[in-house]
């Protein structure tokens, strides 16, 4: 986990085009790997989040998961976070992003910039308010963090792994909630 880590901060220093060279079953332990970087990211992330919540930042009550578990079924919940976001999201903020590897410098802002507004966008999920805004950058964190691991499996393996990692999150994360509303 270490030299993923390493790996993955040198490359965030300076991301460049370059698929890496590997088998499909190299690619899915790449993948799950890179998931376990992730949850122990957000983990720590969230501490933060829970401690702005429990000074009255903002409620999780503002947050869009909970109208969405008042609106819809858990099969129809489960289908739009574990498979329609991650498709659509990662079509929107990792599809375009080879794009841009014929112009190096061009190419890192184009990879932050995709990665900075993948992660702001989820600021909507929030009911926008004043404090909600100036906490922004601490809320959207680990959408931000995220979105730098899922950009970095999209160059190295291509789109496909990163809708996979973006999927296979967002289920870890709805599926306890589903199992749980459920019961």
């Amino acid at each position: 986990m270490t030299t993923l880590l390493k790996t993955i901060t040198s490359y965030l220093k300076n991301p460049q085009c370059g698929a890496l060279e590997l088998s499909i079953p190299e690619k899915l332990k790449l993948v799950l790997k890179t998931l376990v970087l992730a949850f122990g990211i957000s983990f720590f992330l969230s501490i933060l989040i829970s401690i702005l919540e429990n000074f009255g930042v903002f409620s999780m009550d503002q947050h869009a998961t909970t109208e969405l578990f008042k609106d819809y079924s858990p099969l129809v919940i489960f289908l739009l976070v574990a498979i329609v976001a991650p498709v659509l999201e990662e079509l929107l903020f990792r599809g375009p992003i080879t794009l841009f590897c014929k112009n190096k410098s061009f190419f890192k802002i184009a990879f932050y910039g995709l990665t900075l507004l993948f992660g702001f966008i989820h600021i909507f999920n929030y009911e926008l308010t004043l404090k909600i805004l100036i906490f922004s950058p601490i809320l959207v964190s680990p959408q931000i963090i995220l979105g730098c691991l899922l950009g970095f499996l999209r160059v190295k393996l291509g789109l496909v792994y990163a809708i996979l990692l973006h999927a296979l999150f967002n289920a870890t994360l709805i599926i306890p909630s589903l199992l749980f509303l459920d019961s």
